[in-house]
């Protein structure tokens, strides 16, 4: 019990560290508004927090999964929290976030999922540097998906939870999908190069 609320009140900051990079991007906009979006998994990493893509790809064990579902809650309240109190603190960032949901619906839950696969795989990518104390793949990482238009489910959680005037069920399957294709490419180095000659 005192492990799972351990792993919620980690998976919690670090739903508000990826906010804070949400915010940033809002407010700044292009190349500089996504390399700063890096601060927010440079500090999940370095304080060692439970991010969903940052954990998707590294599920082993079977009671990994509770761990990862406990994880994906946590990150939720985080940013839920986060679009409440940024969305009555800097109303500048309703507009620009707006555009962010509109996109995403419009390109619908297909193409949504599909770009999360390319999200999952950089966020792994990078996670994994990151662990061997290799930091400036993250400061790469995060600008290409961003740039790139890649979709990461953590992250959109701020971007949807600061529109609450879109929810349904619409964007409730683009956000499914988003979880999932992260999942997918999170995972998709480890599945794909599985070394066969060792069974």
């Amino acid at each position: 019990m005192r492990e799972n609320i351990d792993i919620l009140r980690s998976a919690l900051i670090a739903g508000i560290c990826i906010s804070i990079g949400c915010i940033v991007n809002l407010r700044v906009g292009g190349i500089g508004g996504a390399v700063l979006f890096s601060f927010g998994l440079l500090a999940v990493i370095h304080y060692k927090l439970k991010l969903y893509t940052g954990t998707a790809g590294f599920i082993r064990a079977k009671g990994d999964w509770t761990m990862l579902c406990l994880t994906f809650l946590g990150n939720i309240i985080g940013c839920a929290l986060m679009a409440l109190m940024a969305t009555y603190a800097q109303p500048d960032i309703l507009q620009p976030d707006d555009a962010i949901v509109q996109s995403r619906l419009a390109k619908g839950p297909l193409a949504c999922g599909l770009l999360a696969i390319g999200c999952g795989f950089i966020m792994t990518t990078a996670v994994q540097f990151g662990r061997e104390g290799k930091f400036l793949p993250l400061l790469f990482g995060v600008p290409v998906f961003i740039l790139c238009g890649f979709t990461h489910s953590i992250a959109d959680a701020f971007y949807f939870a600061a529109s609450p005037q879109y929810f349904g069920s619409d964007l409730l399957i683009v956000y499914v999908s988003e979880v999932l294709g992260n999942f997918v490419g999170c995972n998709l180095y480890r599945w794909v190069m599985i070394d066969f000659g060792s069974k």
